[in-house]
């Protein structure tokens, strides 16, 4: 059983919680956290997803990304579902979210960090993830375009990119 904290409208902490997959108490958000991690070649890391997960299986994806569980602040989340899903050790202490997006049930705190990690190295998690791979822009707005790609907006990739470009680290 996963555990959530609970948020009002303004992003505040209730002190409630509530179960994964249980809904959460009118006026409740909870939050989620993807990490994007760019290699000094330009490109980002991405996961396939399970063909048994739920939700999106067989997909391609961000490199990671997961609901905050209670107790979790934006960073922790980040931190664990990083590790957890693909082996990648990173601390975010002092970062913050690069861009955060609200949605129906909560806000989504976006990550871009810069690595390098070895895929065939990698650790990954077994429920989660089947494949790994390095991808350009190009390759994942195409794999969007293909329904082979989680289904997000096209702007959230771009914005992703832009904000690798802007920290100077793909170069044009």
């Amino acid at each position: 059983m996963e555990l959530w904290d609970v948020y009002d409208i303004d992003r505040q902490l209730t002190g409630k919680t509530a179960v994964r997959g249980e809904g959460l108490p009118q006026g409740g958000f909870h939050l989620v956290v993807h990490i994007c991690v760019i290699g000094s070649d330009g490109r980002m890391l991405i996961q396939q997803r399970q063909p048994f997960k739920k939700g999106f299986s067989n997909l391609w994806d961000v490199t990671a990304g997961g609901s905050a569980v209670a107790g979790e602040n934006s960073r922790q989340a980040a931190q664990r579902e990083l590790f957890e899903e693909v082996g990648v050790e990173f601390c975010f202490e002092g970062l913050r979210p690069h861009f955060s997006v609200s949605f129906d049930e909560g806000f989504d705190d976006w990550y871009v960090i810069f690595a390098d990690p070895d895929i065939s190295a990698l650790r990954l998690q077994y429920e989660e993830v089947q494949a790994v791979k390095w991808a350009s822009l190009e390759e994942i707005t195409a794999l969007i375009d293909e329904g082979k790609f989680v289904p997000y907006s096209k702007e959230y990739i771009y914005t992703v990119f832009a904000t690798a470009h802007q920290y100077g680290t793909i170069r044009k």
